[in-house]
């Protein structure tokens, strides 16, 4: 009897470790809440449009992630969106004129921010902004563009050959 509540208890610790385990692994993966939250700073940027640029896009130098953006506002001066940046701070010495780009992910993938450094010596330090930005290309207003200039050149073309008057037709 002894045994058998010996081992109806180490099932039962084993189900409470595996729950646990699985729990923590959920969370850690999801990134929703970080248990051992690494050491960073944030740095702000301001882009004219972020496209599809979310909260928890990645942050790469070279292809290197090196952070997330961590929040999305829109400023009421300028009608920009100001991104906060959070950066690790293991990449400490980013120097503060560089420049950040929202950029995608293969043809349809994600944004997430670029950052190229540049030749100062001064580093970005937490509350610092990136002045130099690029917005996102946003694909939807690239073929608007397209097929609005291809319309245009159709009608520029009928208007120049038929509104003129042939000199074949007057001979």
């Amino acid at each position: 009897m002894l045994s058998q509540r010996l081992i109806e208890s180490l099932v039962g610790l084993f189900l409470l470790f595996a729950i646990t385990a699985l729990s923590v692994l959920a969370f850690k993966v999801s990134g929703l809440t970080s248990l051992f939250p690494e050491d960073s700073y944030d740095v702000t940027a301001k882009f004219d449009d972020i496209g599809g640029l979310k909260v928890r896009s990645t942050i790469k130098i070279g292809g290197v992630q090196i952070g997330e953006v961590s929040k999305i506002a829109l400023d009421p001066d300028s009608f920009k969106a100001i991104v906060t940046l959070h950066i690790q701070k293991q990449y400490n010495d980013i120097p503060d004129d560089s420049s950040a780009a929202i950029l995608t992910a293969g043809l349809l993938g994600d944004n997430y921010v670029a950052i190229t450094p540049m030749y100062s010596k001064t580093e970005l330090k937490s509350g610092s902004q990136i002045l130099f930005t690029n917005s996102a290309m946003v694909l939807e207003k690239l073929i608007g563009q397209f097929i609005y200039k291809l319309g245009n050149g159709d009608k520029s073309d009928k208007t120049n050959n038929s509104g003129g008057v042939s000199t074949h037709e007057n001979q």
